[in-house]
């Protein structure tokens, strides 16, 4: 049995306010100085901090007193159109008809349209071992898609882990429609940290392309020629402090098993390899910003719609057809 609370835009708490509260459970609502609304899920040991009407991004998560979300310069999340102008979250969802950094053959936003996506309807789904943030999103474009997207985050009451879910419905009656889609997870650095799990080192390699947003220095560009070249870091260290970015990508994951799990010393993010065909693990060390997105599952390279396509990891959704896409992380227990 479960309990189900909408939560309504036109009256949204300003301060906070508790509008849930059991003997697991405390559910948090208010809104930013920037007029941003968010949500506060708390259990046990996790507590996660949604935006429900902008993207369900998920702006901080917390385990035993932690937070696992990267270090940068926003004090609040921004209103904000794409997802650069308020990049300062522990996740958002990339896509859904294109994702990732756009190519010279796209013309489509970093992201896609969806990472920011205003949002009419969000809800709470309380039963006896979880909550949930939800919500409804409708893209409806004049001849052109049209979907639905309904994402959630689910927190346990015992758990150090968390959910993340994602289900996309095309609604046009006819036509097939593009779906690229990332659950881009920006995980804190931290020297000392090391990688393990079911992909062995040799599944990655380094990204050599540089997108528009990327700005080399020739110490840098001497860096990557290195990676490329073994793409293998053992630990995090003052090695591995790269401004700009450095990329790895890890493709055909179910080569690897049915079940991809990944670790960061005591983190760990799993998922379907059947759902997610490619990882990509993404760092940078700066005095603004510090993430180590250790694996980002995705159903591409997030290189834009154009490579998608090229390399056959576009999917086309069929008129009626329903995508759903299922990831865990959190501290390993």
């Amino acid at each position: 049995m479960s309990t189900k609370i909408q939560l309504l835009k036109d009256c949204y708490p300003k301060q906070e306010t508790t509008v849930l509260e059991s003997e697991d459970f405390k559910v948090t609502a208010w809104t930013f100085p920037t007029g941003i609304e968010a949500v506060e899920l708390e259990a046990k040991h996790v507590s996660v901090t949604v935006l429900p009407f902008m993207g369900q991004i998920i702006w901080d998560a917390v385990v035993d007193g932690k937070s696992l979300r990267m270090e940068n310069m926003f004090s609040y999340p921004e209103p904000a159109t794409q997802i650069t102008e308020t990049y300062g979250c522990f996740a958002f969802h990339s896509g859904l008809l294109s994702a990732g950094c756009p190519g010279p053959e796209d013309d489509h936003p970093l992201h896609g349209e969806f990472s920011c996506a205003p949002f009419r309807e969000a809800w709470l789904e309380l039963t006896e071992d979880s909550i949930v943030i939800s919500g409804r999103y409708e893209y409806t474009m004049g001849f052109g898609d049209h979907y639905q997207a309904i994402p959630l985050v689910k927190v346990f009451k015992d758990a150090t882990h968390f959910d993340i879910d994602m289900e996309v419905t095309n609604l046009s009656k006819y036509q097939p429609m593009p779906l690229q889609y990332m659950c881009h997870m920006n995980y804190l650095y931290e020297d000392g940290a090391t990688f393990g799990g079911s992909l062995p080192n040799e599944a990655f390699v380094v990204r050599s392309s540089v997108p528009d947003h990327v700005h080399p220095t020739p110490e840098w560009s001497k860096k990557l020629e290195q990676l490329i070249e073994d793409p293998n870091i053992p630990q995090l260290s003052e090695e591995t402090h790269f401004d700009p970015e450095i990329v790895w990508f890890a493709d055909n994951l179910e080569q690897y098993g049915k079940k991809v799990s990944v670790t960061m010393s005591d983190y760990f993010i799993e998922f379907p390899s059947k759902d997610f065909g490619v990882g990509t693990r993404w760092i940078l060390h700066n005095p603004d910003q510090k993430v180590c997105a250790f694996l980002i599952p995705g159903t591409s390279r997030p290189e834009g719609a154009a490579a998608a396509r090229k390399a056959g990891t576009m999917i086309n959704l069929a008129a009626g057809e329903t995508k759903s896409f299922h990831v865990r992380t959190g501290k390993k227990a």
